[in-house]
């Protein structure tokens, strides 16, 4: 993952309200969750959330997909990983003897 690419995809998750969006659908898992019971659950303003969720699609951490007359989100668990992934590559890399820099090359 190139460097820009994960500092858009942190700043997005930077709001408080996106971190909840995402967070709520990662913890849904593969089937996702309709738009409405994300609102439900989160009590965020209708508005409010289709701003939040269009920012976390734009960045490639959700995707919606439509289901008959129902809009569900889905977590982008190849994008999340991916980030996890550069921001743990180089983990105590500097530090010689470091466990966790044995085990992360």
């Amino acid at each position: 993952m190139k460097l820009d690419d994960a500092a858009t995809r942190l700043e997005a998750l930077g709001n408080p309200t996106r971190l909840k969006i995402y967070r709520a659908l990662v913890r849904a898992g593969t089937v996702g969750m309709p738009v409405g019971r994300l609102q439900e659950k989160l009590k965020v303003a209708p508005s409010t959330l289709s701003h939040h969720i269009k920012s976390l699609v734009s960045v490639g951490l959700i995707r919606q997909v439509r289901e008959s007359t129902t809009l569900v989100c889905h977590a982008e668990y190849d994008a999340m990983h991916a980030l996890v992934d550069f921001l743990v590559a180089e983990c105590c890399a500097d530090e010689a003897g470091c466990k966790d820099a044995k085990t992360a090359a």
